[in-house]
């Protein structure tokens, strides 16, 4: 009888104290002891994963540098690895956790680092490199010119934080920018506005969707027309409901995403498609294809994407005889409220994992930083519409000679490329990135699906309604396990974000459970003397 009082007092405490608490669901990772100097007498081999589209010119400058920082210490070999996206690199690293064999340097997002976290001393804190006199940021005894701290732009270095420590340094970023067909908008009958608005776009889309008699349409004489294409439609949902000020997540892992702004925006995106002015990538295709063959108005596509964008653009995907000249114009991503416009940061970022010697450790994050010297941030964003992390690459003279020379050629300084870089450097203040928790990848990709779930239902002709929307939020948090994500981290599936709870509802809510556990407490001890009475 009193294994089964300590027993039930303990499942009591327990759910109590469950109930009062919450996790993130990753585990804390150990500090990391910075070696008060490198041994130079070892040599170490480290593995370096990476993510790459094929680019030529990218996988030259992931060599060089490796060739130029093994220059500088001959004792570390540093082993390529190239992947052709980042879910691959996440599904192998989530593997690799299991079996202790994970790279030792990482190209990776916060999301999937979070998910990382949860196994046990996986990913190195960085903080204490970063300060550290002799080999952080800036440090004494690099053999590099590395940026100092108050060098990386603090928007993106503040990206890297999960529960307030820094697990990653920046590596590239970028962001989303809406590429238009300036021809087309002016043969509607408009001319562009210094910001798009959502309902400039969906205005001037609806108007395209017009046809001739023949079934072809007015806009193009093409049997072909998808006025407005989106790539990420994560990115879209997770924009929309941040210029709306509506709920996503919250930093504890709530999960907001089920309100009635969604379905509003959901409700929206399926009329527009019915009209036949709205489509997505994963279900038509690229929306650089169709804007160079005179197949849409609005594309909208990673500002890193803009080297396929307009008629003259270096990595045109189509053929030539599919090619349709037009004046190509530049923008930021749609908004609610042109005054404050808002925008996502996105971006790869750099990962360090933990091994048994703290020395190899060393040698990864002394190869992690060589990626933020000037000479690999300029060479590798010049290759796309990407921008540097540090403050020291962008006012470099190279760099600021390089924006200065956009439209002198279709190669280098592709005009609607630099036209990209240049948006995101004059935004970077208005950029924001979304909570990052164990999990958030998944809500993420959530989000996207819902988008296109509504398009493609639609399209197949199926009615999109409040008992249809109601279906996909069920089916959605099931598919996804955000009804699982949020009972392990301690958060909630809420339909509404209504903010934390009073104070006094938490001393409240505290006494209960005190309470509770005193009566069950009294209820037992009261059994086991009868009993013992008898």
């Amino acid at each position: 009888m009193k294994k089964r009082t300590i027993a039930f007092l303990c499942s009591l405490a327990a759910g109590m104290a469950l109930l009062l608490s919450g996790c993130h669901g990753a585990r804390e990772q150990a500090s990391f002891q910075v070696p008060e100097t490198f041994d130079e007498s070892k040599n170490y081999e480290i593995s370096f994963w990476a993510k790459n589209d094929t680019n030529v010119t990218q996988v030259q400058i992931y060599q060089k540098a490796i060739d130029d920082f093994q220059a500088l210490y001959p004792n570390i070999t540093v082993n390529l690895r190239l992947y052709t996206d980042y879910g691959r690199i996440y599904n192998d690293v989530i593997t690799n956790i299991s079996t202790n064999t994970t790279p030792n340097v990482c190209i990776t997002y916060p999301d999937h680092i979070a998910t990382y976290l949860t196994g046990e001393n996986s990913v190195v804190p960085l903080d204490g490199l970063f300060s550290d006199g002799k080999y952080g940021l800036g440090g004494s005894e690099l053999r590099y010119a590395s940026p100092g701290r108050e060098e990386m732009v603090p928007q993106f270095l503040e990206e890297c934080k999960i529960g307030g420590v820094h697990y990653a340094i920046p590596y590239m970023r970028s962001t989303e920018a809406c590429y238009v067909n300036k021809d087309f908008v002016e043969t509607l009958g408009y001319t562009l506005p210094e910001q798009l608005t959502w309902d400039f776009v969906w205005e001037v889309s609806e108007a395209a969707t017009a046809k001739n008699a023949d079934g072809t349409f007015r806009l193009n004489g093409q049997n072909v027309l998808l006025p407005f294409i989106y790539k990420s439609t994560d990115n879209m949902m997770i924009q929309l409901l941040k210029q709306r000020d509506a709920g996503y997540s919250s930093p504890n892992g709530d999960i907001l995403i089920f309100n009635d702004e969604t379905r509003d925006i959901l409700s929206a995106i399926a009329g527009h498609t019915q009209n036949g002015a709205f489509s997505t990538f994963k279900i038509s295709g690229y929306p650089a294809n169709f804007l160079n063959a005179g197949q849409c108005v609005f594309a909208v596509d990673s500002t890193a994407g803009a080297t396929w964008m307009g008629s003259d653009a270096p990595l045109v995907d189509i053929s030539e005889d599919k090619l349709v000249q037009f004046e190509t114009a530049v923008y930021p991503v749609p908004q609610e409220d042109p005054e404050h416009p808002v925008m996502i940061s996105q971006g790869p970022s750099v990962c360090i994992f933990n091994k048994s010697d703290p020395q190899e450790v060393l040698a990864s994050w002394l190869f992690a930083q060589y990626l933020l010297t000037n000479d690999v941030q300029i060479a590798y964003a010049q290759t796309e519409g990407y921008v540097p992390v540090t403050l020291m690459a962008q006012q470099d003279p190279v760099y600021q000679d390089y924006l200065a020379r956009g439209g002198e050629d279709n190669e280098l300084h592709y005009d609607i490329k630099i036209q990209a870089t240049r948006l995101l450097l004059e935004h970077t203040g208005d950029t924001f990135v979304t909570p990052v928790f164990n999990g958030s990848a998944s809500l993420r990709d959530a989000a996207g699906q819902m988008i296109e779930d509504v398009t493609k239902s639609v399209r197949r002709k199926q009615t999109v309604d409040e008992a249809y929307l109601e279906k996909l939020y069920s089916d959605t948090a099931s598919l996804y396990h955000l009804d699982q994500l949020s009972a392990q981290t301690g958060g909630a599936l809420a339909r509404e974000d209504l903010g934390p709870l009073p104070m006094a509802s938490v001393l409240l809510l505290g006494a209960l459970g005190a309470a509770w556990l005193v009566m069950g407490a009294a209820v037992v001890w009261r059994s086991v003397k009868k009993k013992t009475a008898k």
